[in-house]
């Protein structure tokens, strides 16, 4: 599909909170962490861990608020967070959803949310849903802000993301995501196994200043 990229990684809060796993996160890839900001729409919070070749790591936690009930990336976050945290799903960024809503059926949602300073990041996204029944699937996003914004450029970096290994199959992301049998991104290595209970994003390989790292 035209515009398909992997954008970012969701790693939901640990037991000891958000700030505390972000900073664990970012002391293990040498970045600093930087406070993300409130999702009102979502009821959640997030810490960007910011990576090179425009992609990030999300550190998001969930807030005691209605719209955590209500929301389905709300309900994701909580549910992940109340079973001891970690990989919570993987994201690929798309220039045009179109295809996406016609293919499910329903229109992308309108996200947001106002960084610390003040500034309103906005995009729209699907698939959450399908994340939750198959966690093995990522979900879909459209940024509508400028791009200087992304929030890969919160901060400084030297750290890459380099490979995902997924627990699950994988004709069935290519169905998900309607890439041809012979698809084979460039640049990131997808690893899949069988998995032995739930399905889903196992871990994440790094390339960083002191080598690589899995997390």
């Amino acid at each position: 599909m035209p515009g398909m990229r992997l954008d970012h990684v969701s790693y939901a809060a640990e037991a000891d909170g958000l700030m505390a796993t972000a900073e664990r996160i970012g002391e293990k890839l040498g970045v600093k962490p930087v406070d993300g900001g409130l999702h009102p729409r979502f009821g959640t919070r997030n810490y960007v861990v910011p990576l090179t070749g425009g992609r990030y790591v999300e550190v998001v936690d969930v807030l005691d608020h209605p719209a955590s009930d209500k929301a389905p990336f709300g309900q994701a976050v909580r549910a992940r967070t109340e079973n001891g945290g970690g990989w919570l799903g993987w994201v690929v960024s798309l220039d045009d959803l179109a295809p996406i809503e016609r293919k499910l059926g329903r229109a992308a949602v309108l996200g947001s949310r106002h960084r610390p300073d003040g500034v309103e990041l906005r995009w729209r996204q699907i698939g959450v849903k399908g994340l939750i029944s198959d966690p093995q699937l990522p979900f879909m996003i459209s940024w509508e802000c400028d791009p200087a914004l992304h929030p890969s450029n919160a901060g400084d970096s030297d750290a890459g993301l380099v490979g995902l290994q997924i627990a699950g199959d994988p004709e069935r992301v290519r169905e998900w995501l309607d890439l041809d049998p012979d698809f084979a991104p460039d640049l990131l290595e997808f690893s899949f196994v069988a998995p032995h209970g739930t399905p889903g994003l196992m871990s994440v390989n790094f390339r960083t200043a002191d080598g690589f790292v899995t997390l």
